[in-house]
Parts: C-alpha cells; structure tokens; sequence
C-alpha cells in the first residue's frame, strides 16, 4: 500500500473515530441519565441550613424550589426529598410526579394531603406516612436533606400517594436529566 493511499485510509479512520465516538458517549450518558439540571431555592443555597419555616419546628410548609436545563424530549418530572443521615435509614419527605415538563419552579407550601395538583401534578406518599411535603425533624444533629429532580422520557403510571421505592421502580430506564439541591437542618437545643 502506498502512503497516499495509507493517508487517505488513516484520515478516514479517524474521521469515523472523531464522528461515531461522541454519538456513542451521548447515548451512553442518556441511558446513564449523564446529563445535568440545576435545582436551587431562594430559601437556602446549596449545603446551607434550611429556614425553620420549612421544618416541624415551625410552620413546616414546602419550601420554593427553581429549576434550569430541562432537557428536549422531556415528558414529565419527579421530586423526591430524603434525608440519608436518619437513624432509621433514608427518610423520605416528598414525593412528587408527573410535574409538568414545562414547569420551571414550585412555590412554597404546596398543599399537603392533596393527591392531584393543578397541572398535573401527583404527590406521593413519604415515611410518616402523610401525602405531601414533611419538613425536616431530625431527633438530634445536624442532618442533610436532598431535594431530587428528575427529568423523566414518559409520564409515571403511578396512582396518587405512590412511595419513592416505586416512583424509583417507574423511572428506571426513563431518566433524561438529574439536578439535586442539599440543604442542612438542625433543630435548637438537640
């Protein structure tokens, strides 16, 4: 083989390589749900502690919550709010679905105890186990809570009141996007 034709064989190798590789990465990173979304609050910032006005030592309302980069081709999303630091394991303090993909926020105190929102909106069931938004409570120390938004390729067949261990079990497979928000409680006195 002569060097022209071995020039022209390796510029189309890589061609193909510089092509075909990032298509490959992009597919591997929707199935992997790689891409990311920014969640945040006017409340709190990221790893701050969150007012007592969100929390059982007060009025324990939901607190406002803002999001960017929902991806293209997003159907619907879901909240989840846990609190992995809990005696007990993981406790869970919202639930949320089928939000309307082209929401960009909640407003604090979303109604507790209603299972069907305006627009669409589901709430689920967290570990008390209430419908809606339960405010961090923790027994003693500080703990963190995370404030989980997914962007989802499908609508949850999930009826109203569904736990996180089935949202998580409806999504797999459907995540676009993920964005997460943490913020730190700790009761006075404990």
């Amino acid at each position: 083989m002569n060097s022209s034709r071995r020039s022209c064989l390796f510029i189309g190798v890589l061609v193909l390589i510089l092509t075909v590789l990032p298509l490959m990465e992009s597919q591997a990173a929707k199935k992997k749900g790689g891409k990311k979304m920014i969640i945040t609050s006017s409340a709190f910032k990221e790893g701050e502690l969150i007012p007592a006005k969100y929390t059982c030592d007060a009025e324990d309302i939901s607190p406002p919550l803002e999001w960017k980069k929902v991806p293209a081709g997003t159907k619907s999303l879901a909240l989840i709010c846990d609190d992995p630091d809990a005696v007990v394991g993981t406790w869970v303090h919202w639930v949320a679905y089928n939000i309307p993909p082209d929401a960009e926020k909640l407003d604090e105190n979303i109604k507790k105890g209603e299972k069907e929102l305006p627009g669409g909106m589901i709430q689920g069931s967290n570990d008390w186990p209430r419908i809606g938004y339960g405010g961090p409570c923790p027994p003693s120390g500080t703990h963190r809570y995370y404030f989980k938004l997914y962007a989802l390729d499908t609508m949850l067949d999930l009826k109203p009141g569904a736990t996180k261990a089935q949202v998580l079990k409806a999504m797999k497979g459907h995540t676009l996007a993920e964005g997460q928000l943490m913020g730190r409680y700790k009761r006075r006195g404990r």
